[in-house]
């Protein structure tokens, strides 16, 4: 009979959501610290008797172009340091926002650069924030992590199946060679998978809607081979505790691909519109140095 791993069950997801809720708060401090520093630091600037607007701007302007150096590095980097780099990405992101709320002094705009460079950044901030939630999100809650996103995840979601298959048809065999059965424990199991679990285990249909209601989903497959448990002998148990696997390690790889899928779609919006910012920043730059000393 083939076995699947058990490491890579509940248990795992669990660690995986505790270490992701961790890492998000402490990117939520830092951001938080270094908001309130640049609100704090444009106050003393104006304070100086200096327009803060040159200030908050160039600083706007730095993080930008630390963003776009990001997306052109990691396209050299390894998985793991672009996981990383990934993460500074979203800081310093998330810690730009407060630069521009400052620069725009929390007023909307009043010509048409103006407005094309504030509609341009609230939707670059938009995307951002949108694919940052889907992606911490699905991350901490179906356990997804490097080796899942690194490998080839339909081969794997293809090797489960058949995992899951062999087992089933072993049962079978038990069932049909058997001379005086006893209770007919690998007919409920095959009767489990057959008409509850052979679906999600074999198919695709549900990957368009897979964020909606996906978790109790989980829930129900594993709590009906949970309920069914101490009903089968100690051999049948632990046939349940590897189909229990195979669920739970289906349901994280295809949190892997759907994560995949949205990071490939967010690119399309996100990436032509920074760099169509960078040309309106370059050209608000020319213009504010032109009609101005430009004096810090």
């Amino acid at each position: 009979m083939r076995r699947v791993p058990h490491s890579n069950s509940i248990s795992r997801i669990d660690w995986e959501h505790t270490r992701a809720f961790q890492s998000l708060v402490v990117r939520s401090a830092l951001i938080a610290v270094a908001s309130i520093t640049i609100f704090y630091l444009v106050e003393i600037y104006a304070d100086s008797l200096r327009d803060p607007r040159y200030l908050d701007g160039w600083l706007l302007t730095a993080g930008m172009a630390a963003q776009v150096f990001f997306h052109i590095a990691t396209k050299r980097l390894s998985l793991k340091a672009r996981e990383r780099w990934r993460s500074a990405h979203i800081v310093i992101g998330c810690i730009l926002i407060a630069a521009f709320l400052s620069h725009s002094n929390f007023a909307l705009p009043d010509t048409g650069v103006a407005w094309a460079l504030w509609g341009g950044f609230v939707l670059i901030t938009l995307s951002g924030l949108g694919g940052t939630y889907l992606s911490w999100s699905l991350a901490a809650r179906r356990g997804i992590d490097d080796d899942v996103l690194s490998g080839d995840l339909n081969a794997r979601r293809t090797k489960l199946a058949s995992n899951a298959r062999d087992l089933i048809a072993a049962l079978d065999d038990q069932v049909g060679t058997e001379i005086l059965p006893q209770l007919p424990h690998s007919s409920w199991i095959a009767d489990l998978y057959h008409k509850r679990l052979r679906d999600f285990i074999e198919s695709d249909r549900s990957f368009p809607f897979y964020r909606i209601g996906s978790g109790a989903r989980l829930r129900r497959m594993t709590n009906e081979i949970d309920a069914l448990s101490p009903y089968v002998d100690a051999q049948h148990q632990e046939v349940l505790r590897v189909i229990k696997a195979i669920v739970v390690e289906k349901d994280r790889l295809d949190g892997g691909r759907i994560l995949l899928w949205l990071r490939s779609a967010w690119l399309f919006v996100h990436v032509p519109v920074t760099y169509g910012l960078i040309v309106l920043v370059a050209l608000h730059i020319l213009l504010v140095y032109s009609f101005s000393s430009g004096s810090l």
